[in-house]
């Protein structure tokens, strides 16, 4: 049976977790010296190893043979806890469990030892949608918890926490995945699968994804499906309904010839190709950035895109005087701000292109 990229590329080790270096070193040491917590909390954005980590955690501190704080992934234990048989690591879910009754019952199971590992772990996600009242009932398990027991909660929103909860766990805040990390991994993913993929495609994948791995590998999965397996600019932008950049250097040469028409005519083909108005005047807001950026090599790094689409912002950059990239990036960001409330959208946008131009 197939089974989905996200799921079969998920780290089974504390070393194939990308871009999180700092919290895996912790928690690897933690395990390797044997003076493992008894609460953390993992918080970041969606998609960047919270759970995961959690669950190659509580396999680490339960292995029958540990290699440098990272489970063997081999022995009866970790098998056990991969395909959920073993019954002392708990998975729950605090958006549907969020009442006092389910962390009372909680509470009550964390009495009985563990039937064959050495911590029962409880791994709570999304530990911000429970209730006030489910909070304080769990605050004194946490503080004076059995000596068997491991608390990891998960969150993407730390500050609906009580501060009473934060400060009886560790911390560890996953850092969103660059676009440079995403589009090295999903490299590796494919050409471990057999599929071939354009560095540009990746990085437009790596893009949409907005900093979670898991993100990137479902739209990954999508687009393996759309091309057959052969990944390339041109496919990923038809698929995602992303709009090519192609149209953002053309409309900037327009603007700098002072040619209202012609930019007027390329925005009307951008919305009969079904674009919305207020995701092409980000897109250009993001252009501009994306020029400015490129005209100076101290700031060329920050410019996240692949390698032939970097050359052609280095080129078009060097034609755009500062002052003009200034402006236009103030003018999309006003014209941005305003849509939402405005009546005539098309007008207000129009009004934006033919400022820029002139």
């Amino acid at each position: 049976m197939y089974r989905a990229l996200y799921r079969k590329w998920r780290p089974q080790r504390f070393e194939d977790v990308v871009a999180q270096h700092g919290t895996v070193t912790a928690l690897r040491n933690q395990v390797a010296a044997g003076r493992v917590g008894h609460a953390y909390l993992f918080t970041g954005v969606r998609g960047t190893g919270k759970t995961t980590c959690a669950k190659i955690f509580a396999k680490a501190v339960n292995c029958l043979n540990p290699h440098d704080g990272d489970p063997c992934c081999q022995c009866s234990i970790c098998r056990g806890i991969d395909d959920g048989s073993i019954l002392d690591v708990v998975e729950m879910d605090a958006a549907s469990n969020n009442g006092v009754d389910d962390i009372r019952g909680l509470r009550d199971e964390t009495a009985y030892t563990p039937s064959e590992c050495r911590y029962k772990v409880y791994i709570i996600d999304e530990v911000h949608m429970l209730s006030a009242s489910a909070f304080n009932a769990f605050l004194k398990t946490l503080e004076e918890p059995p000596r068997h027991a491991i608390f990891i909660l998960a969150t993407t929103e730390k500050h609906k926490i009580l501060p009473t909860i934060l400060s009886r766990c560790q911390i560890y805040d996953f850092n969103r995945i660059s676009v440079e990390d995403t589009v090295n991994h999903l490299s590796y993913v494919a050409s471990k699968e057999g599929i071939t993929a354009e560095p540009e495609a990746l990085n437009v994948i790596a893009m949409k994804a907005d900093g979670g791995m898991r993100d990137a590998l479902s739209i990954f999965d999508q687009v393996v499906s759309f091309t057959g397996g052969n990944i390339t600019y041109k496919s990923v932008i038809d698929n995602l309904n992303v709009l090519d950049y192609e149209y953002y250097f053309r409309l900037t040469d327009c603007f700098l010839e002072n040619k209202v028409s012609d930019a007027l005519l390329l925005f009307n083909d951008i919305l009969n190709k079904g674009f919305d108005g207020s995701h092409f005047i980000t897109g250009l807001s993001s252009h501009f950035r994306d020029l400015l950026v490129g005209k100076d090599p101290v700031t060329l790094p920050l410019l996240e895109v692949g390698a032939s689409i970097r050359q052609s912002y280095q080129e078009q950059a060097q034609k755009c005087p500062l002052p003009f990239l200034y402006r236009a990036m103030k003018l999309c960001n006003e014209c941005d701000l305003n849509y939402r409330i405005s009546k005539n959208k098309r007008l207000l946008v129009e009004l934006t292109l033919i400022q820029v131009a002139q």
